[in-house]
């Protein structure tokens, strides 16, 4: 690896780090709905970071979402741009992202480069991490409990 393949390096994990941070103190989408149509919370054993998470379905579509919790920098950013991914979607289309967030999560570094998963990229050095493995993955287990439960 070349010094400017470092500092590229560098520049993007500061730049991932930084997005991360964002989404935990200026979360998006963080309340509750009225009208839910699945409420899910789950929380992590290990850490004791909680998530609730409310989604509002037109058919198979997310109409709505929003997400309470407490925790770790990366259980809050991972729920925070999660929200903002799936609005719009379909329960097929969402399935594949959380199939493609779970595998980047595991270490699969061809998930890690999949555009799809958007601003989640930056979560992709938790790979790196085992013991923060679960905390990244607590709102998706809480989303794929809550279409489940609803379709």
């Amino acid at each position: 690896m070349s010094p400017s393949d470092d500092r590229r390096s560098a520049d993007l994990t500061a730049l991932y780090q930084d997005l991360i941070l964002d989404h935990y103190r200026r979360p998006r989408n963080r309340g509750s709905l009225e009208h839910a149509d699945a409420t899910v919370t789950k929380k992590n054993p290990l850490c004791g970071d909680v998530i609730t998470l409310q989604l509002e379905l037109d058919g198979d579509t997310v109409r709505d979402v929003k997400f309470a919790g407490e925790g770790c920098a990366i259980s809050q950013a991972s729920a925070s741009m999660m929200t903002q991914l799936l609005k719009g979607r379909s329960a097929q289309d969402i399935g594949h992202v959380a199939a493609t967030f779970t595998r980047m999560i595991e270490g699969d570094s061809t998930a890690a480069a999949d555009a799809s998963l958007g601003e989640l990229r930056a979560l992709s050095g938790v790979a790196r991490l085992p013991q923060r493995q679960q905390c990244a993955l607590l709102a998706w287990s809480a989303l794929t409990q809550a279409l489940v439960s609803h379709g």
